[in-house]
């Protein structure tokens, strides 16, 4: 079995002990460090950072855990400890501030709704005669939204990974066949992209924070291969 770096250990620990502990401690731990809207009570600003330590779930942590093992390691054993560490916060830290300028939006287009059609005291049903259920649905949700996980940081990852590694063959539980990284990152980001914009879902997954960290890791790893980084570790 491949040895764990120091980092992608540490990170897995981290994320570990965050899991068990909202385990004991319940919603609480959720008001604190899972992100909220900036404009919930609940929001606090340091949630842009612990949210990414948050699971939802066992099988959450578990597909992201193994995502920042598998691609995550040939990444830190190339780049060193504190280049892959400052990737991998950015990645997150960019997803979370990409899928709250999301949610903005769709909390946006209800105050406007409602200033313009003087419905400031008007129940849901009255608001509803000016917008679709649809959009009324997604800026509430937005308002009260809930974000954990690492996803968007492990989606800069992918994408870190098949830009070092293009050709790496990945055989994966539901492609019956192996495809080269190069292929299967783009198309998992399309994929979220798809179910970001339309009105299809498959539960409760902040699509644009995937994509959010997927965009500002090929950022990053485009300015570091312009400016001759790529090839630097920083230990």
């Amino acid at each position: 079995m491949r040895s764990i770096p120091e980092t992608i250990k540490q990170l897995i620990i981290i994320n570990v002990i965050f899991y068990i502990g909202s385990q004991f401690l319940g919603d609480l731990s959720y008001d604190m460090l899972a992100l909220h809207y900036y404009e919930n009570e609940k929001f606090l600003f340091t949630q842009f950072l612990t949210h990414m330590f948050m699971h939802g779930s066992p099988t959450h942590i578990l597909f992201n855990m193994f995502g920042l093992w598998m691609f995550g390691s040939p990444l830190e054993q190339m780049w060193g400890r504190n280049k892959f560490l400052f990737f991998y916060i950015s990645c997150g830290l960019g997803a979370a501030f990409i899928q709250t300028g999301f949610y903005y939006f769709q909390v946006q287009n209800l105050y406007e709704i409602i200033e313009l059609n003087n419905l400031s005291s008007s129940s849901p049903d009255i608001i509803l005669e000016y917008m679709s259920q649809s959009d009324y649905i997604s800026a509430i949700s937005g308002f009260n939204s809930v974000m954990v996980g690492a996803s968007g940081a492990i989606y800069g990852v992918l994408v870190a990974f098949a830009f070092s590694f293009p050709n790496s063959k990945l055989m994966l539980l539901f492609f019956p066949f192996p495809i080269k990284a190069k292929f299967f990152v783009p198309l998992l980001i399309l994929i979220d992209l798809f179910f970001g914009i339309s009105s299809f879902s498959v539960g409760p997954i902040a699509h644009f924070a995937h994509i959010g960290g997927a965009l500002i890791g090929l950022i990053m790893l485009l300015y570091w291969k312009k400016n001759q980084f790529n090839d630097r570790r920083w230990d």
